[in-house]
């Protein structure tokens, strides 16, 4: 009987680590080329901690709770690399993006539908 209520004594519920996993998983599927470096650190370091209590069987509600909370807030505090823009006189040549086969196609169609309709009004005369 005391062994048993020793057991039920020592008895607790295993928290629920599936957001955690999530969030690993999502930290170690980003493009770590959009981000800079130190901003990455800090995630990396949160993942770090988050893995231990991950792995932690003994692991308690309270750590997994903030171990979310800290690797949801190094996620929310990544900052993405600046984006290159080209400065006054930047002499680099623009890559060609095809653009003018749109612009030729569009001035074909519209001479065929006023060749089209000048002939139609010359039937009718």
């Amino acid at each position: 009987y005391s062994e048993l209520v020793r057991a039920f004594v020592n008895l607790r519920l295993k928290p629920n680590k599936d957001l955690l996993q999530d969030l690993i998983n999502k930290a170690n599927g980003l493009s770590r080329a959009n981000y800079t470096s130190e901003s990455l650190k800090a995630v990396d370091a949160e993942v770090a901690k988050a893995n231990a209590v991950l792995n932690n069987s003994e692991a308690t509600k309270e750590e997994v709770e903030a171990a979310v909370s800290e690797l949801t807030k190094a996620l929310a505090g990544l900052e993405a690399k600046p984006v290159e823009t080209v400065k006054p006189g930047d002499t680099t040549v623009s890559v060609k993006t095809g653009d003018d086969n749109v612009i030729g196609a569009t001035v074909a169609l519209m001479t065929l539908s006023l060749a089209g309709y000048y002939i139609s009004k010359k039937r009718k005369s």
